[in-house]
């Protein structure tokens, strides 16, 4: 999975060469709005279009997250984790670690590939379309293998299938929503990570005892929405761009980080990311082994307790978040508060394994989590270098979001076997979110 900021990606135009964002556009930048012709302004400013999204671009965002996120959770975090623990029980912690970072690699590269060779074929839609299609195979293939090294294969090309839809879905909203509408198309996008992590949490506990169906469902929920998408979203061809040089691609991809503001941003997201993932993806073996669940409540059950109500509570804070980061045009002080609140959710755990603790966990965690990715999506929007270079690098982001994904599974195996158990885990987490907090503090642009 690699995780994306929901829908940040560019400075808020609609085609390549418009001025980037200004420092006070509204807004977490996620959802849609507003196709213009190609090459001509996202909007005016004045305009009637400038505050008003495209009829049904935002609900089909909201679908379209909300599928990803889906199977990004239901995947790796109840049927990948489940059938790599019936292949070798002892060995669960170190072999899922291997396989989550090995894949994560694929999730790192091919995320910004994609968003690069997006915006220089000028289209989104058949990219989004081939992503999501290609993922319904993938689950079938997925579902089908019983070693260890076919999962990693297979789960590898889910990253990669995935990651190719991922970063053309997410450049959508900076090629047509117009800054005024930044704020409803944060809602809009930001809510499909909670709502659609429940749908994955209860899919995969449905179908625990059923992996290939559970794959199934999955794959083929990505795909409907794909076609969907696709079929009602429509988009006005943008400029193809002429194909660079490689060795041009490759130092463009890091050009965005000589740039100081936007160098920060990335540093503290991805010591929030890697903080986060640590434990995330470690959930179900959590509660199997370090939470004293209550008589008759299983593990997987207690996924589908907590994620929901992780949902609910990141689900207020996105939109909470946003809405006050808006009013009060405070984005630095919202993404240090809310980085440091998700530091005291994982504080909780590591005192306590009592499954009242974990429930507390969950809803503080998924409270700063919902903020801090709703309200940095705002502050990336702001300090991203170029327009013209929107998928490039919204993909140069995503690599402080699937990046840590790739050091977090090997981190956290080591962390557990070295400590003897998850306690160490929890704390360390803590720190990485704290750390992040305070990475905002030397952003200049934006308060």
């Amino acid at each position: 999975m690699a995780l994306s900021s929901p829908g940040t990606g560019s400075s808020g135009t609609d085609s390549p060469g418009t001025d980037a964002t200004p420092a006070g556009a509204p807004g977490p930048d996620p959802s849609g709005s507003g196709t213009t012709a190609a090459g001509s302004p996202a909007t005016d400013s004045g305009s009637a279009s400038a505050t008003r999204p495209t009829r049904g671009l935002l609900p089909l965002l909201l679908a379209g997250n909300t599928a990803m996120y889906a199977l990004y959770v239901g995947v790796p975090g109840m049927l990948l984790a489940l059938q790599i623990e019936d292949i070798d029980p002892a060995g669960k912690v170190a072999n899922f670690g291997l396989v989550s970072g090995i894949s994560a690699i694929f999730a790192t590269v091919f995320n910004p590939v994609a968003g690069a060779l997006s915006d220089r074929s000028g289209r989104r839609n058949p990219w989004i379309l081939a992503g999501g299609l290609l993922a319904l195979p993938v689950m079938l293939l997925l579902g089908s293998v019983d070693t260890l090294l076919l999962v990693t294969i297979a789960w590898c090309l889910g990253q990669a299938v995935m990651n190719v839809y991922q970063a053309a879905l997410t450049s959508v909203v900076p090629d047509r929503v117009p800054p005024a509408a930044r704020g409803r198309a944060s809602a809009a996008v930001g809510l499909g990570l909670p709502v659609g992590s429940t749908i994955g949490a209860l899919v995969g506990a449905a179908f625990s005892e059923d992996y290939r169906t559970g794959y199934l469902v999955l794959g083929a929920v990505v795909a409907a929405t794909t076609v969907l998408f696709t079929a009602c979203a429509r988009e006005q061809r943008m400029p193809a761009r002429a194909p660079l040089p490689v060795k041009v691609q490759i130092a463009a991809f890091g050009s965005a980080l000589k740039d100081h503001d936007f160098r920060w941003a990335f540093l503290g997201r991805a010591l929030l990311v890697l903080g986060y993932f640590a434990v995330a993806g470690f959930q179900l073996y959590i509660l199997k082994d370090h939470i004293d669940l209550p008589a008759g409540l299983g593990a997987e059950e207690a996924v589908a307790v907590l994620m929901p109500l992780n949902a609910v509570a990141m689900a207020v804070s996105t939109v909470l978040g946003g809405w006050l980061s808006d009013r009060y045009d405070r984005r630095k002080l919202f993404v240090g508060a809310s980085a440091a609140l998700a530091a005291v959710a994982l504080l909780v755990p590591a005192v306590s394994t009592s499954w009242t603790a974990m429930l507390v966990f969950s809803v503080v965690n998924g409270l700063g989590f919902g903020c801090y990715m709703a309200v940095d999506t705002a502050l990336v929007t702001m300090v991203l270098p170029k327009a013209e270079d929107a998928a490039r690098d919204m993909g140069v982001l995503n690599i402080a979001n699937a990046g840590p994904q790739i050091v977090a599974p090997f981190a956290a195996s080591l962390v557990v076997s070295l400590s003897g158990g998850y306690t160490a885990l929890f704390l360390t987490a803590a720190v990485l979110s704290v750390l992040g907090a305070l990475a905002v503090r030397p952003i200049r642009s934006v308060r």
